[in-house]
């Protein structure tokens, strides 16, 4: 049975992204009334910004709108900050930048990851070349249409770098995106719907599909697209006088270098930690893990619980996600608070 509304059932939801929304889809059901803080003008978080959901090829509007009318009743503050967060009777008071105070007992920390920063990659060209962009930059175009690297040209020659920014000590983050072999397989086969006649290269360090239905789409994306596959680090970009993007590598599995000339080359830029988790942990009185995320309770079992009463976490927040992943922590979070307010 759902739990009758009061005024002291709210629970105030940190991050509009699918977690967050998902939560509080899960929590209205359960009778509460969430209050979503946003930190951005808008809500939907990163699926807002994408065209297609691998491996099915659905589009992120639909799931945005699924959960966007499940929540339009709910009180929902964009550019909202916290400064701090004190504990206030059986839950906690937060203060906003803008001087606004909210007591709610129970807090759910959903805000998501920040993609690498591409141009700090300088050997891959990213802000130097014309012909070079990221994935975050092509679903824009798979959205708007609009870009200048693609838009009238003849794009017949496309190369995707996984592990831009991922998996790599020397840019700061050694974590998996677990993502990114993915989404390069799907721009890929949707960059080839595209443009028929393209030939399309992935250069990948080792492809980890581990997702239902994720090694089906790779297979595929051979098999019925043509898109070939090397394994092996690219190792230099540079541009000819042609504005052509000329990429080297080695092909490990042949043991022989492998040079290309492109018409457009996709960085697949991984996720880390959102640029915003150090000072809302210093805010909310929470631990950071060394590789930037916030610290679960545990890596097993209370992934979703912080070591603060009444402080959960879902999603990307803890580490990168997939969206699958990611709903299904927001509706354990959402159970988890409803325990835990029950048992107040």
């Amino acid at each position: 049975m759902a739990k009758k509304k009061t005024a002291d059932t709210q629970v105030a939801i940190v991050g509009a992204g699918i977690a967050g929304l998902e939560a509080a889809r899960q929590l209205v059901r359960l009778g509460y009334d969430p209050v979503i803080l946003e930190k951005s003008d808008r809500i939907g978080g990163h699926v807002a910004d994408w065209h297609c959901l691998f491996p099915d090829m659905t589009p992120a509007s639909r799931l945005l709108d699924d959960l966007t009318d499940a929540t339009h009743d709910l009180r929902v503050i964009c550019r909202a900050n916290i400064v701090s967060a004190g504990r206030l009777g059986d839950g906690y008071n937060l203060l906003l930048q803008d001087g606004t105070s909210i007591h709610v007992r129970a807090i759910l920390v959903a805000t998501g990851f920040s993609l690498f920063e591409a141009e700090k990659k300088e050997e891959y060209g990213y802000g130097v070349y014309d012909k070079v962009m990221t994935n975050a930059d092509l679903e824009h175009w798979f959205n708007t249409g609009i870009d200048a690297r693609i838009t009238g040209q003849d794009v017949r020659r496309i190369g995707f770098v996984h592990c831009v920014g991922s998996r790599d000590v020397k840019a700061g983050n050694a974590q998996c995106s677990k993502v990114c072999c993915i989404t390069a397989i799907k721009q890929a086969i949707e960059m080839k719907e595209k443009f028929p006649e393209a030939e399309i290269w992935c250069f990948y360090m080792d492809l980890r599909l581990f997702g239902k239905k994720y090694e089906d789409f790779y297979i595929g994306a051979q098999r019925d697209y043509g898109i070939h596959f090397i394994r092996g680090r690219v190792s230099e970009v540079s541009e000819n006088i042609d504005g052509k993007v000329i990429v080297k590598a080695e092909d490990t599995l042949c043991g022989k270098p492998v040079k290309v000339t492109l018409d457009l080359l996709v960085l697949m830029a991984g996720m880390v930690c959102n640029r915003d988790n150090h000072p809302l942990a210093q805010a909310l009185g929470l631990g950071i893990d060394e590789d930037g995320y916030f610290r679960s309770k545990d890596n097993i079992a209370s992934i979703t619980a912080s070591d603060r009463k009444g402080i959960f976490y879902a999603g990307a927040a803890t580490g990168p996600k997939t969206v699958p992943e990611t709903l299904a922590e927001a509706r354990s979070a959402a159970l988890d608070i409803h325990a835990y307010l029950s048992a107040q």
